[in-house]
């Protein structure tokens, strides 16, 4: 089974596998790092212009380890969870001054860099080494899960491990890396999650899902993680035509980007409440409120952000005193690293 399977797969990616991805194909390991890194909690066609964005401005790791790390992360902005960037630039900076810009060529050296699991380590070892190491990603789960008839979650300690070991032990040790991209565009185009294309799948006759009528069942998982809300205020302040942004430097969401003065709260604010909580940070005396937004809703994974922004004015920058930041001009705004909703904001009153 687990022969006809493999064979099958490597069959169907040599005639008939025809997605186009850009990285695809590739043996450079510092662009098949940076492709992983961007895939990761990202879809593909999201992170594509963002891969050829990166590959472009930096074609080697040592300029992107030269790199300023403000012009990283606006290079980022909109992809999300951010501590990517971070770790990527850290990474760069390694490989570029400690390791003479060669990468690690071997998975259990790769797994030693920041921000490298082993699903990344996994794809670099096989399509640029050569290293027999099966990747998992959600793809790959689905494909095995349906085909060999997986029924433990795979979001559990034990699932995790028998989808790990039955992914190594289907790979061609061969040819890892067209083995790997196969059950990853597999996954992708034919054994999606819904509407799979069950009619013209080489797999089929010995699909267990399908034999079994249990393609929509499988894959299992077993957490529900609820979903955690929080309330961010932002209080834009403007002096003319500047604005007053801080960067945000503690461990949270959006490390290292910038944004307004923060008022975060535990629940949704009436609007009578948000003027209170300014009066809170600036005397009366000191702003004319312009404007207050209705509520904007950006979902992460596992949590969602409600927000609101408030438009004030100011006479004097020195109401400000003693808070961190610095007013920037409308025209270098562009500049700086927001978070996906500050920028959006900017950018539909037109100041992007």
């Amino acid at each position: 089974m687990n022969r006809f399977f493999t064979r099958a797969l490597l069959k169907w990616n040599e005639s008939e596998n025809n997605r186009e991805i850009p990285w695809k194909g590739e043996k450079n390991p510092y662009l098949i790092w940076l492709s992983e890194i961007i895939l990761q909690q990202t879809r593909t066609e999201q992170g594509m212009p963002y891969f050829l964005a990166f590959k472009k401005r930096y074609p080697t790791v040592h300029q992107l380890a030269a790199a300023p790390e403000d012009e990283v992360m606006r290079m980022w902005q909109g992809l999300g969870y951010y501590s990517r960037a971070r770790n990527l630039h850290a990474t760069a900076k390694l490989i570029s001054k400690e390791l003479d810009g060669k990468f690690p060529d071997t998975f259990e050296k790769l797994k030693k860099l920041k921000g490298v699991g082993d699903y990344t380590a996994a794809a670099i070892a096989s399509f640029a080494f050569d290293e027999p190491k099966a990747v998992v990603d959600g793809n790959v789960i689905r494909v095995l899960s349906r085909f060999s008839g997986i029924s433990t979650p795979f979001d559990t300690a034990n699932g995790k491990k028998e989808f790990a070991a039955h992914a190594q032990a289907l790979i061609d040790k061969n040819n890892p890396g067209a083995y790997n991209q196969a059950i990853m565009d597999f996954g992708a185009t034919i054994c999606v999650p819904q509407n799979p294309g069950c009619n013209s799948c080489p797999l089929n006759k010995k699909c267990f899902a399908a034999t079994h009528q249990l393609v929509k069942e499988l894959p299992y998982r077993e957490k529900k993680t609820g979903i955690k809300e929080r309330y961010f205020n932002y209080v834009c302040v403007w002096h003319q035509n500047a604005l007053f942004i801080q960067k945000r430097t503690e461990n949270n969401l959006w490390k290292n980007m910038y944004q307004p003065i923060l008022l975060e709260s535990n629940m949704a604010l009436a609007k009578v409440s948000i003027r209170k909580k300014i009066g809170e940070l600036l005397p009366p005396a000191a702003y004319v409120v312009k404007d207050i937004s209705e509520e904007l809703t950006q979902l992460l994974s596992h949590r969602k952000i409600r927000f609101r922004f408030i438009d004030i004015s100011i006479k004097n920058r020195n109401a400000l005193q003693g808070l961190e930041g610095a007013f920037v001009p409308i025209k270098k705004l562009h500049q700086y690293a927001f978070p996906r909703t500050v920028h959006l904001y900017l950018k539909q009153k037109g100041l992007l």
